[in-house]
């Protein structure tokens, strides 16, 4: 069950938490999430910096806080030939005790005014630098920005963050969830507020979609996983979840979520090792430096140490990984175009059009044998440009293209009405025959409200029938899903819409005779004594 769902305390502290923002002067939400966000990384990182301090205490292991020495500003640090007594002196006159730089610290600052400056001037300048000078975070954090505008906000965001803490443990004790994943969960509900009505329309794939494609892709421990147009990180998470979920041994005991799926809660069992894998494992690129940091974040607040997105154009010539990665998941940019003179040359595309060639970027990522599932909207599926065209070939003659899902046109609301299609290849196979699977309800009401309704409309039906669908048996064209050979695709411009291949299904409907429907006309409507008579003189007729 969502964490919205299940403490509704939570998700009004959060509503709380924005109406300071907006009311403190910082109306554009995604400004508003950074700032946010930054808080909330001050706090995560005392919290575990505590805790880790406690458990070494508790075994005996060495463990070095982060809170320990002093902190000088980068701009007043001494040069690198600095004898021991210049050192000691710029310390002495410079530094601050670092443990002074905790939350737990910082929020005592009894002026507000002061407490502002003291976060804006050093604290601020302390988190930017916590990773390894070369970690993807220290580099995208060195243009970040703390512009909390005033003293009061800062002091009145603290005391809703340290609230949400508060609801955040009591689940976490009354239900034995994973502390750590209930702070994803509230990080994750932050950042579906970018996307809701009227706050910026920032396009974000919706979670049980994710989990959807996630499921059918099959990602494994060890596989290299990229997004080319990641976000905030939405299906490098899902990723991570679902290959925690398939590490723990207790993932039948579990119930499923809201949308059918299982998902573990177990990630803080993780050993280092495993830990390590899947960071390094996940590799996100976005063109919007804001979302590398909030992608990055999003995934650090979910545990990962070390997240490994980087901001990048990978449609442009700057981008050459190629044939590195066993899976690609991407929801990229629709409807958008790119400036002819910055397309990579080794993609061949003769388009400008970015859904198209983030195919083709996507298909050159792929090492042989690797898959991808992706979103695409469904123009893409019977477009008739050459572009079009060719990038549909790409799928199924370069490709085994194994499944095309489309999903009803509601899904992606409020910030999009655009209908869109899920599609699944595997680069270097051959393509036989295409799986098509008509989505009627992805379990969301189709308005822009999205709510959820009883069950999981067709998610959980897709899942199954997709791991037993078989060419020999899924003939019937009237049905919800069915195979269409090769040849027949290829005789028809390879399109690929469901509509081109499906039988229509006709309802027989029996309507009344002319002078039964006269009749009930004149007995039931009570009409004005002229229009009677003139219906008796027409039913003569008959």
């Amino acid at each position: 069950m969502s964490l919205i769902n299940s403490n509704p305390q939570i998700a009004s502290k959060i509503n709380d938490l924005w109406q300071k923002f907006w009311s403190g002067g910082i109306s554009n939400p995604l400004t508003a999430i950074e700032q946010i966000t930054y808080l909330l990384f001050m706090k995560k990182i005392d919290e575990n910096d505590l805790e880790n301090l406690a458990n070494a205490e508790f075994t005996g292991d060495p463990y070095t806080s982060k809170f320990v020495g002093i902190y000088v500003l980068p701009q007043d640090r001494p040069k690198a030939d600095a004898t021991k007594e210049e050192i000691a002196e710029i310390e002495k006159n410079k530094g601050v005790d670092k443990h002074s730089l905790r939350w737990s610290q910082f929020k005592r600052i009894p002026s507000t005014e002061n407490m502002l400056t003291y976060v804006q001037q050093y604290v601020f300048s302390f988190i930017k630098e916590l990773d390894k000078e070369d970690a993807s975070f220290t580099k995208h954090m060195a243009n970040a920005v703390f512009i909390i505008p005033k003293p009061s906000l800062l002091y009145e965001a603290i005391k809703s963050i340290d609230e949400i803490y508060e609801e955040m443990e009591k689940d976490a004790n009354e239900k034995g969830q994973d502390f750590q994943d209930i702070q994803g969960d509230v990080y994750e509900m932050l950042l579906s507020e970018i996307a809701s009505a009227g706050k910026n329309g920032q396009f974000r794939t919706p979670r049980h979609i994710i989990k959807l494609l996630v499921e059918l892709v099959d990602p494994q421990l060890g596989h290299r996983i990229g997004d080319p147009a990641c976000g905030t990180g939405g299906f490098l998470l899902g990723a991570y979840q679902y290959m925690i979920t398939q590490l723990d041994k207790e993932k039948d005991k579990k119930d499923p979520d809201e949308d059918g799926f299982v998902r573990s809660s177990r990630s803080a069992l993780l050993t280092e090792d495993v830990k390590g894998i899947l960071g390094k494992s996940l590799h996100g690129y976005d063109i919007d430096q804001t979302m590398v940091r909030l992608g990055l974040m999003n995934l650090m607040m979910h545990g990962i140490d070390s997240p490994q997105i980087d901001y990048k154009d990978t449609l442009s010539k700057s981008y050459t990984e190629n044939a590195q990665y066993k899976i690609v998941l991407a929801n990229p940019p629709f409807t958008g175009n790119i400036d002819k003179g910055d397309i990579n040359e080794e993609l061949a595309l003769k388009t400008t059009k970015t859904e198209l060639l983030f195919i083709e970027r996507i298909h050159n990522m792929l090492e042989m044998g690797g898959t991808a599932g992706i979103v695409v909207p469904q123009g893409v599926l019977f477009g008739t440009g050459g572009a079009f065209v060719d990038a549909r070939k790409l799928m199924i003659e370069k490709s085994e293209l194994k499944a095309v899902i489309t999903a009803p046109s509601g899904v992606f609301k409020p910030y999009a009405g655009v209908s869109t299609a899920l599609l699944i290849f595997t680069k270097g196979g051959t393509t036989e025959n295409v799986w098509f699977y008509d989505m009627e309800s992805d379990g969301y009401t189709l308005d822009d409200k999205r709510k959820k309704q009883e069950g999981n409309g067709d998610l959980q039906d897709i899942v199954q029938k997709f791991k037993q669908r078989n060419s020999q048996l899924e003939t019937d064209r009237k049905a919800k899903h069915f195979f269409v050979p090769i040849k027949e695709i290829a005789d028809n411009n390879f399109d690929l819409s469901i509509t081109r291949y499906r039988d229509s299904v006709f309802d027989d409907i029996v309507y009344d005779k002319p002078d039964v429907i006269l009749e009930k006309l004149i007995g039931e409507n009570g009409l004005e004594k002229e229009i009677i008579k003139k219906l008796e003189e027409l039913k003569q007729l008959f």
